[in-house]
């Protein structure tokens, strides 16, 4: 059987268990794992999703058609649509009932098994001490507070430890989101780094094909410059030749 020190321990961790992730989520995936399980609202709540697939897929259909052009199939989903949508919620309200007395019942077992077992061990344990301190190495307030309210004198109370208890229990647990932020942002660090080396050889790939544009044109400009100064040398020299020849025959 385990000691009062580890059982106070243990429900001092599912109380904060319990309040870190809140009532209403624990009370809602107990609430989905009673309805997998064989229990008298598994079907109806099978039948609740089933015919939410049908609702959205006729709803879907129906918002794809139009009601101008196609009115009497359109007349059809709607009328379809309407079914579903009543039935959905007659289906509704009877399993909201069924759901809000599952919600009671876990929430009162739920406060029996942590603050109402917490209450319970502190009371029946109150005049016991958990252990013992060594003698003469504290003073004698040290040891009436840590005994209060009625343990002995020289002990630690089972108050006492529930202080302790909440103390390891709340650094420990900032420790760990601390250190699962750390890591998260570190890899989400990395992921950017990432990505900005891989958009890096984009970009100057980029650069380099604008500035190959660039020395492409100077030079098809250049060449053309050419070619035009070419022939018209050559036209030049054509018209010289040919008021040459007429000086000659006259």
């Amino acid at each position: 059987m385990p000691s009062i020190l580890l059982t106070y321990f243990l429900v001092q961790v599912l109380i904060h268990l319990v309040n870190a992730f809140g009532a209403a989520a624990i009370n809602n995936l107990l609430w989905n794992l009673y309805n997998i399980l064989p229990t008298p609202t598994s079907q109806s709540a099978g039948e609740q999703k089933k015919l939410k697939r049908e609702f959205m897929k006729v709803r879907h259909e129906m918002n794809a058609t139009s009601s101008q052009d196609e009115f009497a199939k359109w007349a059809k989903l709607r009328r379809q649509h309407d079914k579903l949508y009543d039935q959905l919620e007659k289906l509704k309200s009877s399993l909201d009932s069924t759901k809000s007395t599952f919600d009671s019942s876990v929430s009162t077992l739920r406060w029996l098994a942590t603050n109402g077992l917490r209450m319970f061990l502190q009371f029946w344990f109150s005049k016991k001490a958990m252990f013992w301190l060594p003698k003469g190495w504290f003073p004698y307030y040290a040891e009436w507070l840590l005994s209060f309210p009625v343990a002995p004198m020289g002990s630690i109370s089972i108050q006492a430890w529930s202080l302790a208890c909440q103390a390891v229990i709340l650094l420990v647990s900032d420790a760990l989101i601390a250190v699962i932020a750390l890591v998260l942002g570190a890899g989400t660090s990395v992921q950017g780094q990432k990505g900005k080396k891989m958009e890096e050889p984009v970009q100057a790939n980029d650069k380099a094909r604008k500035r190959l544009g660039r020395k492409s044109l100077e030079v098809h400009d250049s060449s053309l410059g050419e070619y035009i100064m070419e022939i018209y040398e050559c036209n030049v020299m054509q018209t010289f030749l040919l008021n040459y020849k007429r000086d000659d025959v006259i």
